[in-house]
């Protein structure tokens, strides 16, 4: 199991995310933009490195939600690897079966 600070962490980061996803996608729209004038796509660069950097999304780490793990998540069911064999083995999983006789 994480540690609870970790995992709350998580959260907080997840939801500043979802709070500068608006901004961001509009900033980055400008810069791609090739009808944008060079001032434009300068001041829109400058306001993107003001952001903070917890709100890119590329800093969010995939967690299994029942132990928070951070490593080896099957990312189709959210779970780790560890949490995800214990589950399939105890059949709370459906549609899954074990492959070795």
């Amino acid at each position: 199991m994480a540690k609870k600070s970790k995992i709350v962490r998580e959260h907080k980061l997840i939801k500043k995310v979802q709070k500068y996803a608006a901004l961001r996608s509009e900033l980055k729209d400008i810069i791609k933009n090739p009808d944008s004038s060079h001032e434009d796509k300068k001041a829109a660069v400058a306001k993107l490195d003001k952001l903070p950097r917890s709100s890119s999304p590329i800093r969010i780490r995939t967690r299994c939600f029942k132990t928070g793990r951070p490593r080896g998540v099957i990312r189709r069911f959210n779970l780790s690897r560890i949490a995800f064999r214990e589950m399939a083995l105890k059949g709370e999983i459906p549609g899954i079966t074990k492959a070795s006789w």
